[in-house]
């Protein structure tokens, strides 16, 4: 599949999204029944530490900045130690104050991480090999995440959610050690513009961009709240929720990769926003725990469709904006993000339903600005 100089990069960003992953996975596992069952939070507080975790989505496009004086492959492998000193503290402050803090280190490791990624993958990978790239790193990431979930269904019998973070984010920091000690970089790649801009010729990816990490914020913040709290999943039953999810999504993302190659951007991004806008709707009127079980297993697998925006950004762009472009992606990304959890979470206090009606919304929003996806004559 690849060419011999691209097999680094790619083993690279495999090690890298698996340890992403885990570390993301474990803490998205344990967060709400560590804040319900030990910190006793409610929805709004919930929602407010969600904006908090989502600050460093914001100050995404700082990490061009930071790649002024560090290179983009060490910047993602630092970014993964940050992510799993994060999870190791989690449990230490089982306070308000203390989840904030701690999620707030984590998410900064796992943005910046994101952020890099999705430029060195979209850099070292071609228009055709870009989209079975990012579905096998899709693919590689479930697979982590099925482990994380395992480790933490065993752990759960006998040890504390402080024992248990600790675990997580200990093996994630070790993977970003090792990440340090790797050069998978080639001289063939064009020299990124290391700067702020926006171009008016990709406004629709920036468009869809946005639009995605709103809807992303309701299901992240959301979904897995209303089963814990009104369904009253155990953190047993998350786990195993996880467990099924991650293998559906390991069997399913190579499958959206060639998909995209096979029927294009437009067509996938259809999809997706018709499904997203069934579930948010199941989601706000189900009453039985194995619908809003299924939906969220739903729900995972549609937003993977949302790698057709990344491909779709490759296809219209120049080389040289491929990171600065990334950057100021993950920001407008998490526009929403800074503010949606927390007003969301006032909202859910007045009825729980009204996030997911929103997200409804959004979805048929997105489903409008997908339909005005074309791509040039060269990467149609």
């Amino acid at each position: 599949m690849f060419e011999p100089h691209q097999k680094p990069m790619f083993r690279f960003l495999a090690v890298l999204t698996a340890a992403s992953m885990a570390g993301l996975q474990g803490y998205s596992i344990l967060i709400n029944n560590f804040v319900v069952e030990i910190v006793h939070l409610e929805g709004h507080q919930m929602g407010l530490i969600q904006s908090v975790r989502e600050i460093p989505g914001f100050l995404a496009l700082t990490a061009v900045y930071v790649m002024l004086v560090m290179r983009e492959h060490r910047l993602a492998a630092l970014s993964i130690l940050l992510l799993g000193f994060g999870v190791a503290l989690t449990g230490i402050f089982p306070t308000f104050g203390g989840v904030a803090l701690t999620t707030l280190i984590m998410s900064f490791g796992f943005h910046y991480y994101e952020t890099v990624n999705q430029s060195l993958t979209l850099q070292y990978f071609s228009i055709r090999h870009a989209p079975l790239v990012l579905g096998r790193l899709r693919s590689l990431a479930a697979i982590s995440s099925i482990v994380s979930a395992g480790i933490i269904w065993y752990l759960g019998g006998f040890m504390s959610y402080r024992g248990m973070f600790m675990v997580i984010g200990t093996v994630v920091g070790c993977l970003g050690v090792w990440a340090l000690l790797q050069d998978p970089t080639h001289t063939s790649i064009p020299p990124q513009r290391l700067r702020m801009f926006l171009r008016g010729r990709y406004w629709l990816y920036y468009a869809l961009t946005f639009m995605s990490g709103a809807r992303r914020q309701i299901f992240m913040v959301f979904s897995v709240f209303l089963l814990v709290k009104n369904f009253h999943f155990s953190v047993q039953a998350m786990t195993l929720l996880f467990l099924v999810n991650n293998a559906v999504n390991w069997f399913v993302n190579p499958l959206i990769g060639r998909a995209i190659n096979a029927f294009g951007e437009r067509r996938l991004c259809t999809i997706e926003y018709l499904g997203v806008i069934a579930v948010f709707l199941t989601y706000a009127y189900a009453q039985s725990k194995g619908v809003v079980a299924a939906m969220y297993i739903v729900d995972c697998m549609l937003f993977n469709f949302s790698v057709a925006i990344r491909t779709y950004f490759q296809k219209i762009a120049d080389l040289q904006d491929i990171a600065p472009t990334s950057a100021v992606g993950f920001t407008i990304n998490h526009i929403a993000a800074v503010f949606l959890p927390a007003l969301g979470g006032y909202l859910w206090m007045i009825d729980y339903r009204i996030p997911f009606l929103v997200g409804a919304a959004l979805g048929l929003v997105s489903l409008g600005l997908a339909q005005c996806i074309r791509l040039p004559a060269r990467a149609a």
